[in-house]
This record gives structure tokens, sequence and C-alpha cells, in this order.
């Protein structure tokens, strides 16, 4: 109105930040409702309440708002990444060689059945490959949340863990290598084919190591004051990413180079335990009701769905077969192998970033990839967290009163 000018002009402007507030509200709300009354993961509500809200469903939340957020939710996988890295022990790892074998062949029969499936699907061998090593990592959001909200502590839990560290950057090895393939596969040159993925393979991991020498020598100096370390920590993880951005560099490589070496370098102890507590639920909110909001009902194609149930079914089998066989060796009880191996089953959300950075590069292959990989990452951010749960709680190492 002429004659109240300091009322809002119509129609209304609406800030990206109410829409925001919004969304963490009611992943919020939803988490604690799946908790409260359906027995379900927070997770699973907080990704339920995203994808209402976003642009497959409601369309409350666009797709720019969220392109807008990405680093949001870059930082929140950066949180969670560097508490994962931080738990890989490098010294358990030589202490018991079984169980490192083990990690690695848990990997590596996860990537085989995956790849020999889509080959009898019909796919071509790169595409496989590439979906294959993308369908290898085990969420470690999920995981890392899942746990904390049962308090669960023990073999189980410990060897999760492990085997989403090592089977995380066995994924980013194995996209790398494949890299140079899909760039002779899209006709570039073959300089950018082989020196491409050493660039940010090689630049990811000395951005790791700097990171870690950064935040390890602030700590001496802050001291083991947990409330001045949390700043550091979230302050050493935006600047990574920063940088990472900034140098077209792997956020994630980088990121669980950092919690890796300051777990294994800090040693003269300067470096309190990465723990993010209260304050990383909210970055945990972010990243699940984002990550709900993305997902892609609309590539559940009816003639895909034959594809992604066996990418589902296999990707289990491959994770079970090498933890049950393993895990006499390990230390570990056939019984608590298999819980271990479903407890394994959710998908690392990083596959949509993956897959869409793979769009940007090259549309056409990266559309290929999304038809199976999004098509999965669907299911299993549904169902891996109820599986998640379910393992921790049956292999006894649930103790959510505690």
């Amino acid at each position: 109105m002429q004659n109240l000018p300091f009322l809002p002009s119509l129609p209304l402007f609406v800030s990206h930040l109410l829409w925001f507030g919004l969304l963490l509200l009611a992943g919020l709300l939803a988490g604690e409702l799946a908790r409260r009354h359906a027995r379900l993961p927070r997770v699973t509500g907080y990704v339920v309440a995203g994808a209402l809200l976003g642009p497959e469903v409601s369309g409350v939340l666009t797709r720019d708002m969220l392109f807008d957020l990405r680093l949001l939710v870059d930082l929140a996988i950066g949180i969670v990444v560097v508490e994962l890295g931080f738990r890989l022990s490098l010294e358990w790892l030589q202490r018991n060689r079984w169980l490192s074998l083990a990690a690695l062949a848990e990997s590596a029969l996860c990537f085989a059945a995956i790849f020999a499936t889509l080959l009898a699907f019909g796919f071509r061998p790169l595409l496989a490959a590439m979906a294959a090593a993308i369908g290898t990592a085990t969420s470690p959001a999920v995981i890392t949340i899942v746990a904390a909200d049962l308090r669960a502590e023990g073999q189980v839990t410990e060897r999760m863990m492990l085997f989403t560290a090592v089977n995380t950057v066995f994924a980013y090895v194995a996209v790398m290598l494949l890299l140079p393939f899909l760039h002779i596969e899209q006709g570039r040159a073959l300089s950018t084919a082989l020196l491409h993925p050493v660039y940010v393979f090689v630049g990811s991991l000395a951005l790791g190591y700097a990171a870690c020498r950064l935040l390890l020598a602030l700590a001496a100096w802050l001291g083991k004051r947990e409330d001045r370390q949390f700043v550091l920590l979230v302050a050493t993880v935006v600047l990574t990413i920063g940088v990472a951005y900034t140098l077209n560099l792997s956020v994630a490589l980088a990121l669980i180079t950092l919690g890796v070496l300051a777990r294994n370098r800090d040693r003269r102890h300067a470096l309190l335990p990465v723990r993010f507590g209260p304050g990383g639920q909210l970055f945990y909110v972010i990243l699940f009701v984002l990550t709900g909001a993305a997902l892609e009902f609309r590539a559940l194609g009816i003639a895909a769905l034959a594809a992604v149930a066996a990418f589902i079914v296999v990707r289990f089998l491959g994770k079970a077969i090498a933890v049950v066989a393993a895990a006499p060796a390990t230390g570990l009880g056939m019984r608590a192998g298999g819980w271990l191996a479903l407890a394994l089953l959710p998908l690392s959300g990083q596959a949509v970033i993956m897959v869409r950075d793979t769009v940007l590069l090259y549309p056409s292959f990266g559309r290929e990839l999304s038809a199976v990989v999004l098509s999965a990452v669907v299911v299993l951010e549904l169902i891996g967290p109820i599986a998640t749960q379910l393992a921790l709680k049956r292999a006894g190492e649930a103790r959510p009163d505690a």
C-alpha cells in the first residue's frame, strides 16, 4: 500500500533461508516421529521429509535451490568423512593383516559382482565398471548417525566403520583409474586422459596432507579445549572444501585423507578424538534432508527395475560373501559376520555427487550412469538405514539407553 510503505510488497518474496529453515524443521520432526512411533532410524525420517518437500513430490524446494545449497551438502559430508577417517587406525590394520585383506576383499568382490551383473544386463564395460565403482562404497553418513543414535559399541560396529572407510577409498581410487578410459571414449586428448586423474588423485592427497599438518599444528597451539577444537575442525573442513573447489580436486578424497592422517600422525596427541557430537547433528539433518530432496524417483523406470534390483542384490551378496568368509580369520563369528554384511548395505550419498559430476563432465554418459545408480540410491536411502539399525541390534551392540 502506498500509505503504508513499510509493509512487504505483493506478491511476497520468499527467501531461500525461509525454505531452508522449513526443510530443517520438517526433517528434525520427521526423524523424531520415525524413531518414536515407527521405531525406524531418524535418518529415514530425514530422507522422507526431504523427499516430500523436494522437486519430485511437492516442489517446495526447486532444483535451483538444491544446487545453491550444494555447499552445505559438501560441508555435511565433509564432517562425516573426516570423522570416519579418524576412526581408521592403520596400526590396527598392520597388527591384523587378515582384517586388512577382508576389508579389501569386501570392496573387490562387491565391485566384481556388480560389474559382472551389469554386463549380463547388456551394459557396456566402461559404464558397468563406473557404476560398480560408485556402488562399492557404503554410506559413511548413514552408519555414523545410526551407530550414534544406538550408542553402538563392539566388534561389529568398529569393523563396520573400518570397512566403510576402506570401501569409500576403494570407490574413489577405482573411479580415478576409470577416468582415463572415459576421457578416451569421449574423444579427449591422450594428455588429458592420463594427466587429469593423476592431478585429481595426487592433488587431493596433497591437500588432505597439508590440511592435516595445519590442523595438528593449530590443535597443539590451542590446547585440548573441546569448544576450540570443534571450531578448529569445522574451519579446517570448510577451508579444505574451499581449496578443493578452487583447484578442481576431489572434496571427499581430500577430507578422508585429512581424517586418516589426523588419527595416525598425531604423535603428540594434540588433537582430541574427532566427535562432532550435538553440533554435528545439525550437519546430519542438513545432509539427509537435502539428500532426500535430491532423490529422483523418475529414475525408477519400469524397464530398469530388473537391473536395479539385481544391482542391489548382488551388491549385498558381494559384501556378504567376503565378510562372512573372512570372519573366522579376523576373530569374528560367522553370525556376527552376517550382521556386519547387512550393516554395510547403505549406499553412499556420494554416489549422487559422483553421478552429477560425471553429468557435468560428459552429459550423455552421465545420464546413462544415473539410470541405474540413482535408482539404487532411491531404494537404498530408504532401506539402508533400517538394515544397519537391525544389524547392530541383532549383533547385541546397540545401547540406546546407555
